[in-house]
């Protein structure tokens, strides 16, 4: 058995440390969280136990925690099916060219490089000058579909890009129209892929603090009251609330995925059966 080279332990040991440095402050919080009701914000831990868990569920008088998580769910689900409709469309759009499809394309894509407070201080302008409330459901909304879109953008033109037409013409052969097509045919294929952009939507729109900072008005989303909680909270009930939340979106993302994984197992199915003439 042949030895492994040095490469190997030198890449192995700098991918331990990216590990290590991306999940290390996750874990750390996760474990503070646990403290006792004596327990600091630091360590050594002073006792074991669910208490600030449990003081998440009571009266808080540091700020509305479960109201800004309301608001940043709604918000999200928001962003999402925009998201989500948007890209299909723009995806269907761009499969044939047409006059100014070049200068439509990069302006879509230039607000990935754009620094995100100056998108949100642009559109917090925007609306003060044109005498409209600024609020998460209106101005908020805008500033995040100018980061979540340009995401479903690019998935769904790397999916069309690749995408068999002879489904399509196979049928519009069998006598289905337009829009049965695109029901039938177009959506269940690419249907994984619709998944990752609501995933994007949503992951994004909830944990984006940057864009919503100047445009969310006087309801704070929940990256905004955590944020302000940083600075008149001493108490692990934060961690326990970082805890929470992350947990949360872990468990949005398996939702998802298992989402992708029936649908194509889904569309593998129907293949099968396609293929075989049932």
């Amino acid at each position: 058995m042949s030895r492994r080279p040095r490469s190997f332990y030198v890449l192995a040991a700098f991918f331990g440390l990216f590990v290590l440095f991306l999940y290390g402050p996750i874990l750390t919080i996760g474990i503070l969280s646990f403290q006792g009701p004596q327990g600091g914000l630091t360590f050594p831990m002073n006792g074991l136990s669910l208490h600030w868990f449990r003081d998440l569920f009571q009266e808080q008088a540091v700020g509305d925690i479960w109201g800004a998580f309301r608001r940043s769910f709604a918000l999200g689900l928001m962003v999402m099916i925009t998201t989500v409709v948007v890209s299909i469309m723009a995806g269907l759009a761009f499969r044939k060219r047409f006059a100014g499809s070049g200068l439509l394309f990069y302006a879509a894509i230039t607000a990935l490089v754009i620094p995100s407070i100056l998108i949100s201080l642009g559109v917090g302008l925007i609306f003060s000058q044109l005498g409209l409330r600024i609020h998460w459901a209106t101005s908020g909304f805008g500033a995040q579909l100018t980061w979540t879109l340009p995401f479903g953008l690019l998935i769904m033109f790397a999916v069309f890009n690749r995408f068999d037409k002879s489904y399509e013409e196979a049928a519009r052969d069998q006598g289905a129209t337009a829009w049965q097509t695109l029901r039938y045919v177009v959506l269940p294929i690419i249907g994984p892929s619709l998944i990752g952009v609501a995933l994007f939507g949503f992951t994004l729109s909830y944990d984006e603090f940057a864009r919503t900072l100047l445009t969310a008005g006087s309801y704070n989303t929940l990256p905004l009251e955590i944020f302000g909680m940083t600075t008149n909270v001493t108490t692990p009930v934060i961690y326990a609330l970082g805890t929470l939340t992350t947990l949360f979106s872990f468990a949005i993302i398996a939702v998802f995925l298992l989402g992708a994984w029936i649908m194509g197992k889904r569309r593998t199915r129907l293949g099968s059966d396609a293929g075989r003439g049932v």
